[in-house]
Order: C-alpha cells, then structure tokens, then sequence
C-alpha cells in the first residue's frame, strides 16, 4: 500500500526522547520504558587496455540495466503478498487509520474517495464500510489484481469499489474531482521511497477545489535525536576493522554511510528530541521533501552519543478528534522502526550539554527514491570538543 523497501532490502537494512505531550496522538499506547604502476611491453599495454575497456563498458551497462529496472523492480515488489503482510499486522498503523475514518465518518458519507496506493484495498474497504459514494482504489504494482479479487469478496462490488491498476500520474479517473484522498504514502525517514510525489499530484489534479477537501493524513512531523548505541554499532560498523584478522575497514568506510532502519530501545535515548521537518499534506509542494535546518539537542544524562535517530509521527488533524501515531523509540513498535545515523567517532556528552548539527536532504540524482543525507554535528563540552560532517545515502 504505501511505499516501503522490498522484503529483501529489509532484510538488509535491518538486523528515538522525551518527545513531550502530542494532544494529537490520541489513542497511541507509549511503553516505559597511491596507485602504483610499472613498465611493460605494448602487447601487454594493448592487452590491458583492451580488458579495461571491456570492463568499464560491462559495468556502464550493468548501471544503465540498473537505473533502468529499478522503478520496475520498486513497484513489481509491492505485488509480494509478504510486504503488505507486513504492513496490516502493524497494528497502530492499521487501527489509527481505520480509527481514523470510522471516527469521522461524515467526512466519508455520500463523498467520492481516492485511495492511493491502495495495495490490498484495507483502506478503501474501510471508506466504503462507513458509506462513501464511491472509492477509487489505485495502485501500480500488480497487487491491484488481488486488492479487485478482495473487494469483490468482502461485497464490494463494482458500484462501491472500482480498482484500478496503473500509476497515478498516468491513468484518468471517471470522475473530474474527489471529496477524500486517503493514502499510506509514508517510508523510513519518513521520505524514503515514499508517495508524497504521488500523493501531492494526485491532490492538485483531482482535490475538489472548494476548501473542503480531505486528505488523510494531513500532518507530518519528522524528529531527531541521540542515542548511545556503543554494542550495536561495534557489531555493525566497527566489525569491519578485525574480520577474522583481515583489516576490511574499506566496507568499514561505506558501511558508516548507511543508515540502518532498525528497532531503537528507548533506554538508549540521551537527548531531547528536536522537530527537523513539518509538513502539511493539503498544502505542501514537491520541493518540500528538500530540506536543510539546524537543530540543536539538550543531552538528558552523562553517557556517550554514538548516533543520531531520526523518527515520524503523522496526524489526522482535519477531523472532530485529531488522532495519530508516532514512530517514537518511546511508542509502540511500527514497520517503519526507526533510522539511526552512526557517527564516525564516539562522542563524550554531559547531563544538559548542547549537540549542534545541520541535517539536509535530497533525492539523489539517479534514483530519486533513494535519498542522500548529509549531517553535521558539532559537540563544545566538558570532555569533548568535536566536530564532523557525514553524507549517507539511504537505499
């Protein structure tokens, strides 16, 4: 439904903070807790030569295959029944939607509605559950043959529910205007491989115009804060350094550039947690998933910082009773889990000291689902004074 790595990248990218009161998130349970070269003769030059030249070509046209079946791949893995599995037994995702809706069903009532990225139709069945007019479910990948197939089964026929299998940007519906988007656009960082582009075309093409126009969500809040995660980051990053006696610190060097989406226990949180991003979803542009801002976090207790952690919370806001959810190391689990940022260097941090930082992001240039990060931090304290700069790439 939403766009979400396949199960395969998962696999890989995985194996923050009191945040303060939200009166939106209502309904969320928190827990407690030098190259070198040497003569030879011209046959062996012309021989080397030729090799090269043949394997700079093998590799150009291994990256053209790439770039090019990407997008295939990206919409072909959201036809895995795995995924949206994955994605319906999260449950504060699942609920806070269907809350969502089944709590403000005047907003549905006798009102046209378009799902996108609809996957499996749970959202579209939940609109048309509390009477809408009729849902318009979209969705590209393949999965839209089942999501048909799921409707139909659960009684909802052609003149509730009609789904329709293609890209936003390219089909057209019967309709000149809808009352309700409705999307799960949302992926790790918040913007990773996520729909807003989807959802925001689909917006200004198709919202009715009269201010009366619904999207859920229509908040998002992305945060950021530091954690001291010295065990895990040894086994990630700093495992490269002795790998059965071998220095492989190369991969050390790319590993560090990666972002890991994985679970972050609470305990580990040292700081404040600090807004880095807000958007608004009736409102906001394509540009806005490019954004720099500075941020600056309160350490909550003496300890080490090892990394950032970034986290999303999103809001129902257009309703009687704003309700939502947060991706917070201090909520409920979610798919999404959180994303952390390993430093290059082990940062020494005193109970109210201040991390200066700058984050910026950007889709990168050749695959725009991909992003590139960059994150600065700078530490004037007690025991340490330092200062560096990362540019990761989450893919």
């Amino acid at each position: 439904m939403k766009d979400e790595p396949p199960a395969k990248r998962r696999q890989i990218l995985s194996k923050a903070a009191a945040i303060g009161d939200h009166p939106v998130m209502t309904g969320i349970e928190t827990t407690e807790t030098a190259s070198t070269s040497s003569p030879s003769t011209p046959a062996v030059e012309s021989t080397m030569t030729k090799e090269s030249t043949e394997g700079t070509a093998l590799i150009s046209t291994l990256k053209e295959v790439a770039d090019r079946t990407s997008k295939d791949y990206y919409f072909d893995s959201y036809a895995h029944h795995a995924i949206h599995e994955e994605m319906l037994k999260d449950e504060v995702r699942t609920r806070t939607y269907e809350m969502a809706i089944k709590q403000n069903a005047h907003l549905f009532r006798d009102k046209v509605i378009l799902d996108v990225g609809c996957g499996t139709g749970i959202l579209s069945m939940f609109a048309s559950q509390v009477g809408a007019k009729h849902v318009y479910a979209v969705d590209c990948s393949s999965i839209a043959v089942s999501a048909r197939q799921i409707v139909l089964k659960n009684g909802f026929g052609p003149d509730k529910i009609t789904v329709i299998q293609g890209k936003i940007e390219d089909i057209e519906l019967p309709v000149l205007e809808v009352d309700v988007i409705v999307s799960e656009w949302m992926g790790y960082f918040l913007l990773y491989e996520s729909m807003l582009d989807t959802v925001i075309y689909a917006r200004d093409k198709w919202l009715i115009k009269d201010g009366t126009g619904v999207v859920f969500p229509d908040k998002a809040v992305m945060y950021v804060c530091a954690v001291e995660d010295g065990q895990v980051k040894k086994d990630r990053i700093d495992f490269w350094s002795n790998v059965y006696g071998f220095d492989m610190t190369p991969i050390q060097t790319i590993a560090l550039t990666e972002p890991v989406v994985d679970v972050v226990d609470s305990k580990a949180v040292v700081s404040d947690a600090v807004p880095i991003l807000h958007l608004d979803i009736l409102t906001c542009s394509k540009e806005d998933v490019e954004f720099a801002t500075d941020f600056e976090l309160t350490a909550n207790r003496n300890d080490y910082v090892h990394g950032l952690v970034a986290y999303f919370e999103c809001a129902f806001t257009q309703v009687h009773k704003p309700i939502g959810f947060s991706t917070s190391p201090f909520c409920r689990y979610t798919h999404w889990k959180q994303t952390i940022f390993y430093l290059p260097e082990s940062v020494i941090i005193c109970d109210k000291e201040k991390i200066s930082g700058r984050i910026s992001c950007k889709p990168n240039k050749k695959n725009r689902r991909d992003l590139d990060i960059g994150i600065s931090v700078s530490v004037d304290g007690q025991h340490n004074k330092s200062s560096f700069s990362v540019d990761y790439r989450l893919r």
